[in-house]
This record gives structure tokens, C-alpha cells and sequence, in this order.
């Protein structure tokens, strides 16, 4: 099993309207190695879910459902969407300020390259941010 962090902006897209929808397709990525990273995913890996922008942490885990597919809202058929579904939540946000504040941390993608919308995370690191966050993942 394979590790990510996906990002979404509260106000487009929260965690708590994924768990509301109970699953969606992950659409709308545009960045070449965002695009790289969902086609990497496989069916069972898991996905930390980062609001961005607002908030600013990681509210909690993800599932793929379903690996990489046309991405439809793409007219130049080059990039693709994933299913996800929810987990679990967090009992508490980690934020991005505790994130870097986490020397474990230092090499997640989230700090290294903070722009990147989809990113792999290392197993250490997701056990460290579950950890953070009063999980088990």
C-alpha cells in the first residue's frame, strides 16, 4: 500500500462533504506531477485529505477506490481523475505550522514543494502525522 496527501480547498471541496457524499472522483488536477502522483495510485492505497488555503491541515484519511481515469472536465484529454472514499477523520488537525514544526517531517513533499496539489507521503511520515493527529492509520 502506497501513501498520498490531497488537497482541497474547504470552500470547493471539504472533508466533511466527502463524508456526506460518502465518495467522489478526485477531478480537475492540472499539474503534471499532481497528474503523475493519481496515476501512480492504486486501488486500497490511502490518502491523507489536506484543506488548503482555509484551515491549512490534514482533517483526515482517504481510500482509492478506483485508479486513474479520463478526467471528463478535461478537454485536452491529457489528465485524470481518481475515486476516493472517506475513512476516518482526524481527532485533531494537523497543521501545516506543526507539520514543519515536525523534524520527522521535514522531507514531506507538503513542505518541500507546498504547491503540489497531490503528493506521496512516506510510511514513517504517515504513521507520524496518524500519530499527530490521534489516529491509527
Amino acid at each position: 500500500m502506497a501513501y498520498w496527501l490531497m488537497k482541497s480547498e474547504p470552500s470547493a471541496y471539504s472533508w466533511e462533504q466527502l463524508v456526506k457524499d460518502k465518495r467522489t472522483n478526485w477531478s480537475g488536477v492540472r499539474n503534471f506531477q499532481a497528474a503523475a502522483n493519481l496515476k501512480a495510485m492504486k486501488v486500497g492505497d490511502r490518502a491523507f485529505f489536506y484543506h488548503s488555503n482555509e484551515g491549512l491541515a490534514v482533517v483526515g484519511i482517504a481510500e482509492i477506490l478506483k485508479t486513474a481515469y479520463p478526467d471528463p472536465s478535461d478537454k485536452t484529454g491529457k489528465f485524470v481523475q481518481v475515486d476516493i472514499a472517506p475513512v476516518m477523520p482526524f481527532k485533531e488537525p494537523v497543521t501545516l505550522a506543526a507539520i514543519k514544526a515536525e523534524p520527522k517531517l521535514k522531507e514531506l513533499k507538503l513542505v518541500k514543494q507546498g504547491r503540489l496539489s497531490v503528493s506521496p507521503v512516506g510510511a514513517e511520515e504517515w504513521k507520524t502525522i496518524c500519530k499527530m493527529g490521534g489516529v491509527k492509520g
